[in-house]
């Protein structure tokens, strides 16, 4: 059996990584003004829930936490990726759920050289995921 130290860790490091892209979403929008596309508003709905629900699971060390959480890990990582392969050209543009407002194919916003904020919103989401599944592996009742 793993220590309770160590499986604490995945759910805290699943957190953190929420919480980090939670807040780094709201000072794009709010303090750098930039106005998210239809898919950017749907990843912020799955993401902004995890901040919450995770660090109620961390500091209750709940099991049920990551649980709920999970479900909204693999919708975002879902929409992510969708829209990762959207700005690729990977997906038809008749797909595309955006009318007007922003594009959800041609980002504004890169960082560190080119790397597209849905990437970010996909690495995040899958790093979510996978600190849950090992999470929930080594904390099996």
């Amino acid at each position: 059996m793993h220590d309770k130290p160590t499986t604490w860790w995945w759910l805290m490091a699943a957190w953190a990584v929420a919480l980090t892209a939670t807040l780094g979403a709201l000072f794009i929008g709010e303090v750098m003004g930039m106005t998210p596309c239809v898919l950017c508003w749907y990843q912020r709905i799955a993401m902004f829930p995890l901040a919450i629900i995770l660090g109620i699971a961390v500091f209750a060390e709940d099991r049920r936490g990551a649980v709920y959480a999970m479900p909204f890990a693999l919708a975002g990582a879902a929409l992510a990726a969708w829209q990762s392969a959207l700005i690729a050209g990977w997906v038809p543009q008749w797909w595309v759920p955006c009318g007007t407002g922003p594009s959800c194919s041609r980002q504004a916003l890169v960082i560190l050289g080119g790397i597209q904020i849905p990437w970010l919103s996909l690495a995040a989401f899958l790093a979510i995921a996978v600190s849950l599944t090992v999470h929930l592996q080594r904390t099996r009742p």
